[in-house]
């Protein structure tokens, strides 16, 4: 695309967003780490804190009530509850991903629990997955659902080597059926010297990851080095790159992470983000409550304290915009909820509702 052309679209999609003047407000503070929002309806949301809490927020009173504490989740680390989803396929399930100690190491897990609405009961594990370290870095951790199974990412436990390492569910984003079956469709379930569980592989820490349902993409953010966190497109036994190719720098020096920034046979990022944002969370928005955000995709950024709007044309991101810059606050994770709203969650114990005034 010549720099005419480009510099065309950027004017014709920078008003969109930048016209509105955005603010934050405040739904519910005072919470541990409020690290996973999922919507059971348009009036309430299911919320994971990283001590293992788990509680649901009434927007229509603004009351945030305690359900249950999640067995076998321990705060380790960047570890602790992490994700929480209520299911499309049963809204009597619900799916969480934790940090979970098993002998010397501390695993990534995902579970499902029983939910009638009011209480939570019958843990089940689905996968205490095979990645396990004694250090307390990148769990990963975001679910999300396609049509008829479940995906969550995993870190690579801050060791680079898991990235290219298929025997570890370390660096990779796993597939499973609602159950916590291996779908026959997956990669690798007759390739003995790969985990069946890997849908692909070559991540450093997705703690994004969001399947839209109206284009069947599978899209993550992740977390790159000093430099290089990447958005990807995600598809079927690709690999990713980690740590052979990064955009990113060593944090002790100038020095360039991998081999390169692009190589044959490896997928490369659809965006780039130098100097890093610290992502750690991702969705494409289908709403008409924010027409200007309508097939965006919207990130929480945690080191540069905002909302990051990202415009698609076709697969390609064509332009960012970033909300909330003077807020101040790393933002945890994003949710959309079924009537348009969007909430966020930020490190400091915080929920808030995504406002515009024209």
């Amino acid at each position: 695309m010549n720099k005419l052309l480009f510099g065309l679209l950027l004017i014709l999609v920078y008003p969109a967003v930048a016209a509105a003047k955005w603010q934050a407000q405040p739904v519910v503070t005072g919470l541990n780490i409020p690290w996973g929002l999922s919507a059971v309806d348009a009036d309430r949301v299911l919320v994971s804190e990283k001590n293992g809490t788990i509680g649901i927020l009434t927007l229509s009173t603004n009351n945030y009530q305690v359900l249950t504490k999640v067995p076998n989740a321990i705060e380790y680390g960047q570890g602790g509850l992490l994700d929480i989803a209520v299911s499309p396929f049963n809204p009597n399930h619900i799916y969480v991903t934790y940090a979970k100690r098993v002998g010397q190491e501390i695993e990534t897990t995902l579970a499902r629990a029983d939910f009638d609405g009011q209480a939570i009961s019958g843990w089940r594990e689905l996968l205490v997955t095979q990645s396990g370290s004694d250090g307390g870095r990148h769990f990963g951790s975001r679910i999300t659902f396609d049509q008829d199974s479940v995906y969550f990412s995993v870190g690579d436990r801050g060791e680079r080597e898991n990235g290219q390492d298929r025997t570890t569910h370390a660096g990779s984003i796993l597939r499973l059926t609602p159950d916590g079956q291996v779908p026959n469709s997956n990669p690798y379930v007759n390739d003995d010297k790969v985990l069946s569980e890997i849908w692909s592989y070559g991540h450093r820490n997705p703690q994004g990851l969001f399947f839209d349902s109206q284009s069947n993409q599978l899209w993550s953010i992740e977390h790159g080095p000093r430099g290089g966190d990447e958005i990807n497109l995600i598809s079927k036994g690709s690999n990713y790159g980690w740590p052979i190719t990064s955009h990113g720098k060593e944090y002790w020096g100038p020095i360039n992470v991998g081999e390169a920034e692009e190589k044959p046979g490896i997928v490369s990022p659809t965006k780039v983000y130098v100097p890093s944002i610290a992502p750690s969370s991702l969705i494409l928005y289908r709403g008409e409550k924010h027409p200007q955000l309508n097939g965006k995709l919207l990130a929480g950024a945690l080191k540069l304290t905002h909302i990051n709007v990202l415009t698609l044309q076709g697969e390609a991101i064509i332009s960012e915009q970033r909300l909330l810059e003077d807020l101040g606050e790393r933002i945890r994770n994003i949710e959309a909820l079924p009537n348009g709203e969007i909430l966020f969650s930020t490190d400091s114990g915080k929920i808030f509702r995504l406002i515009k005034s024209d």
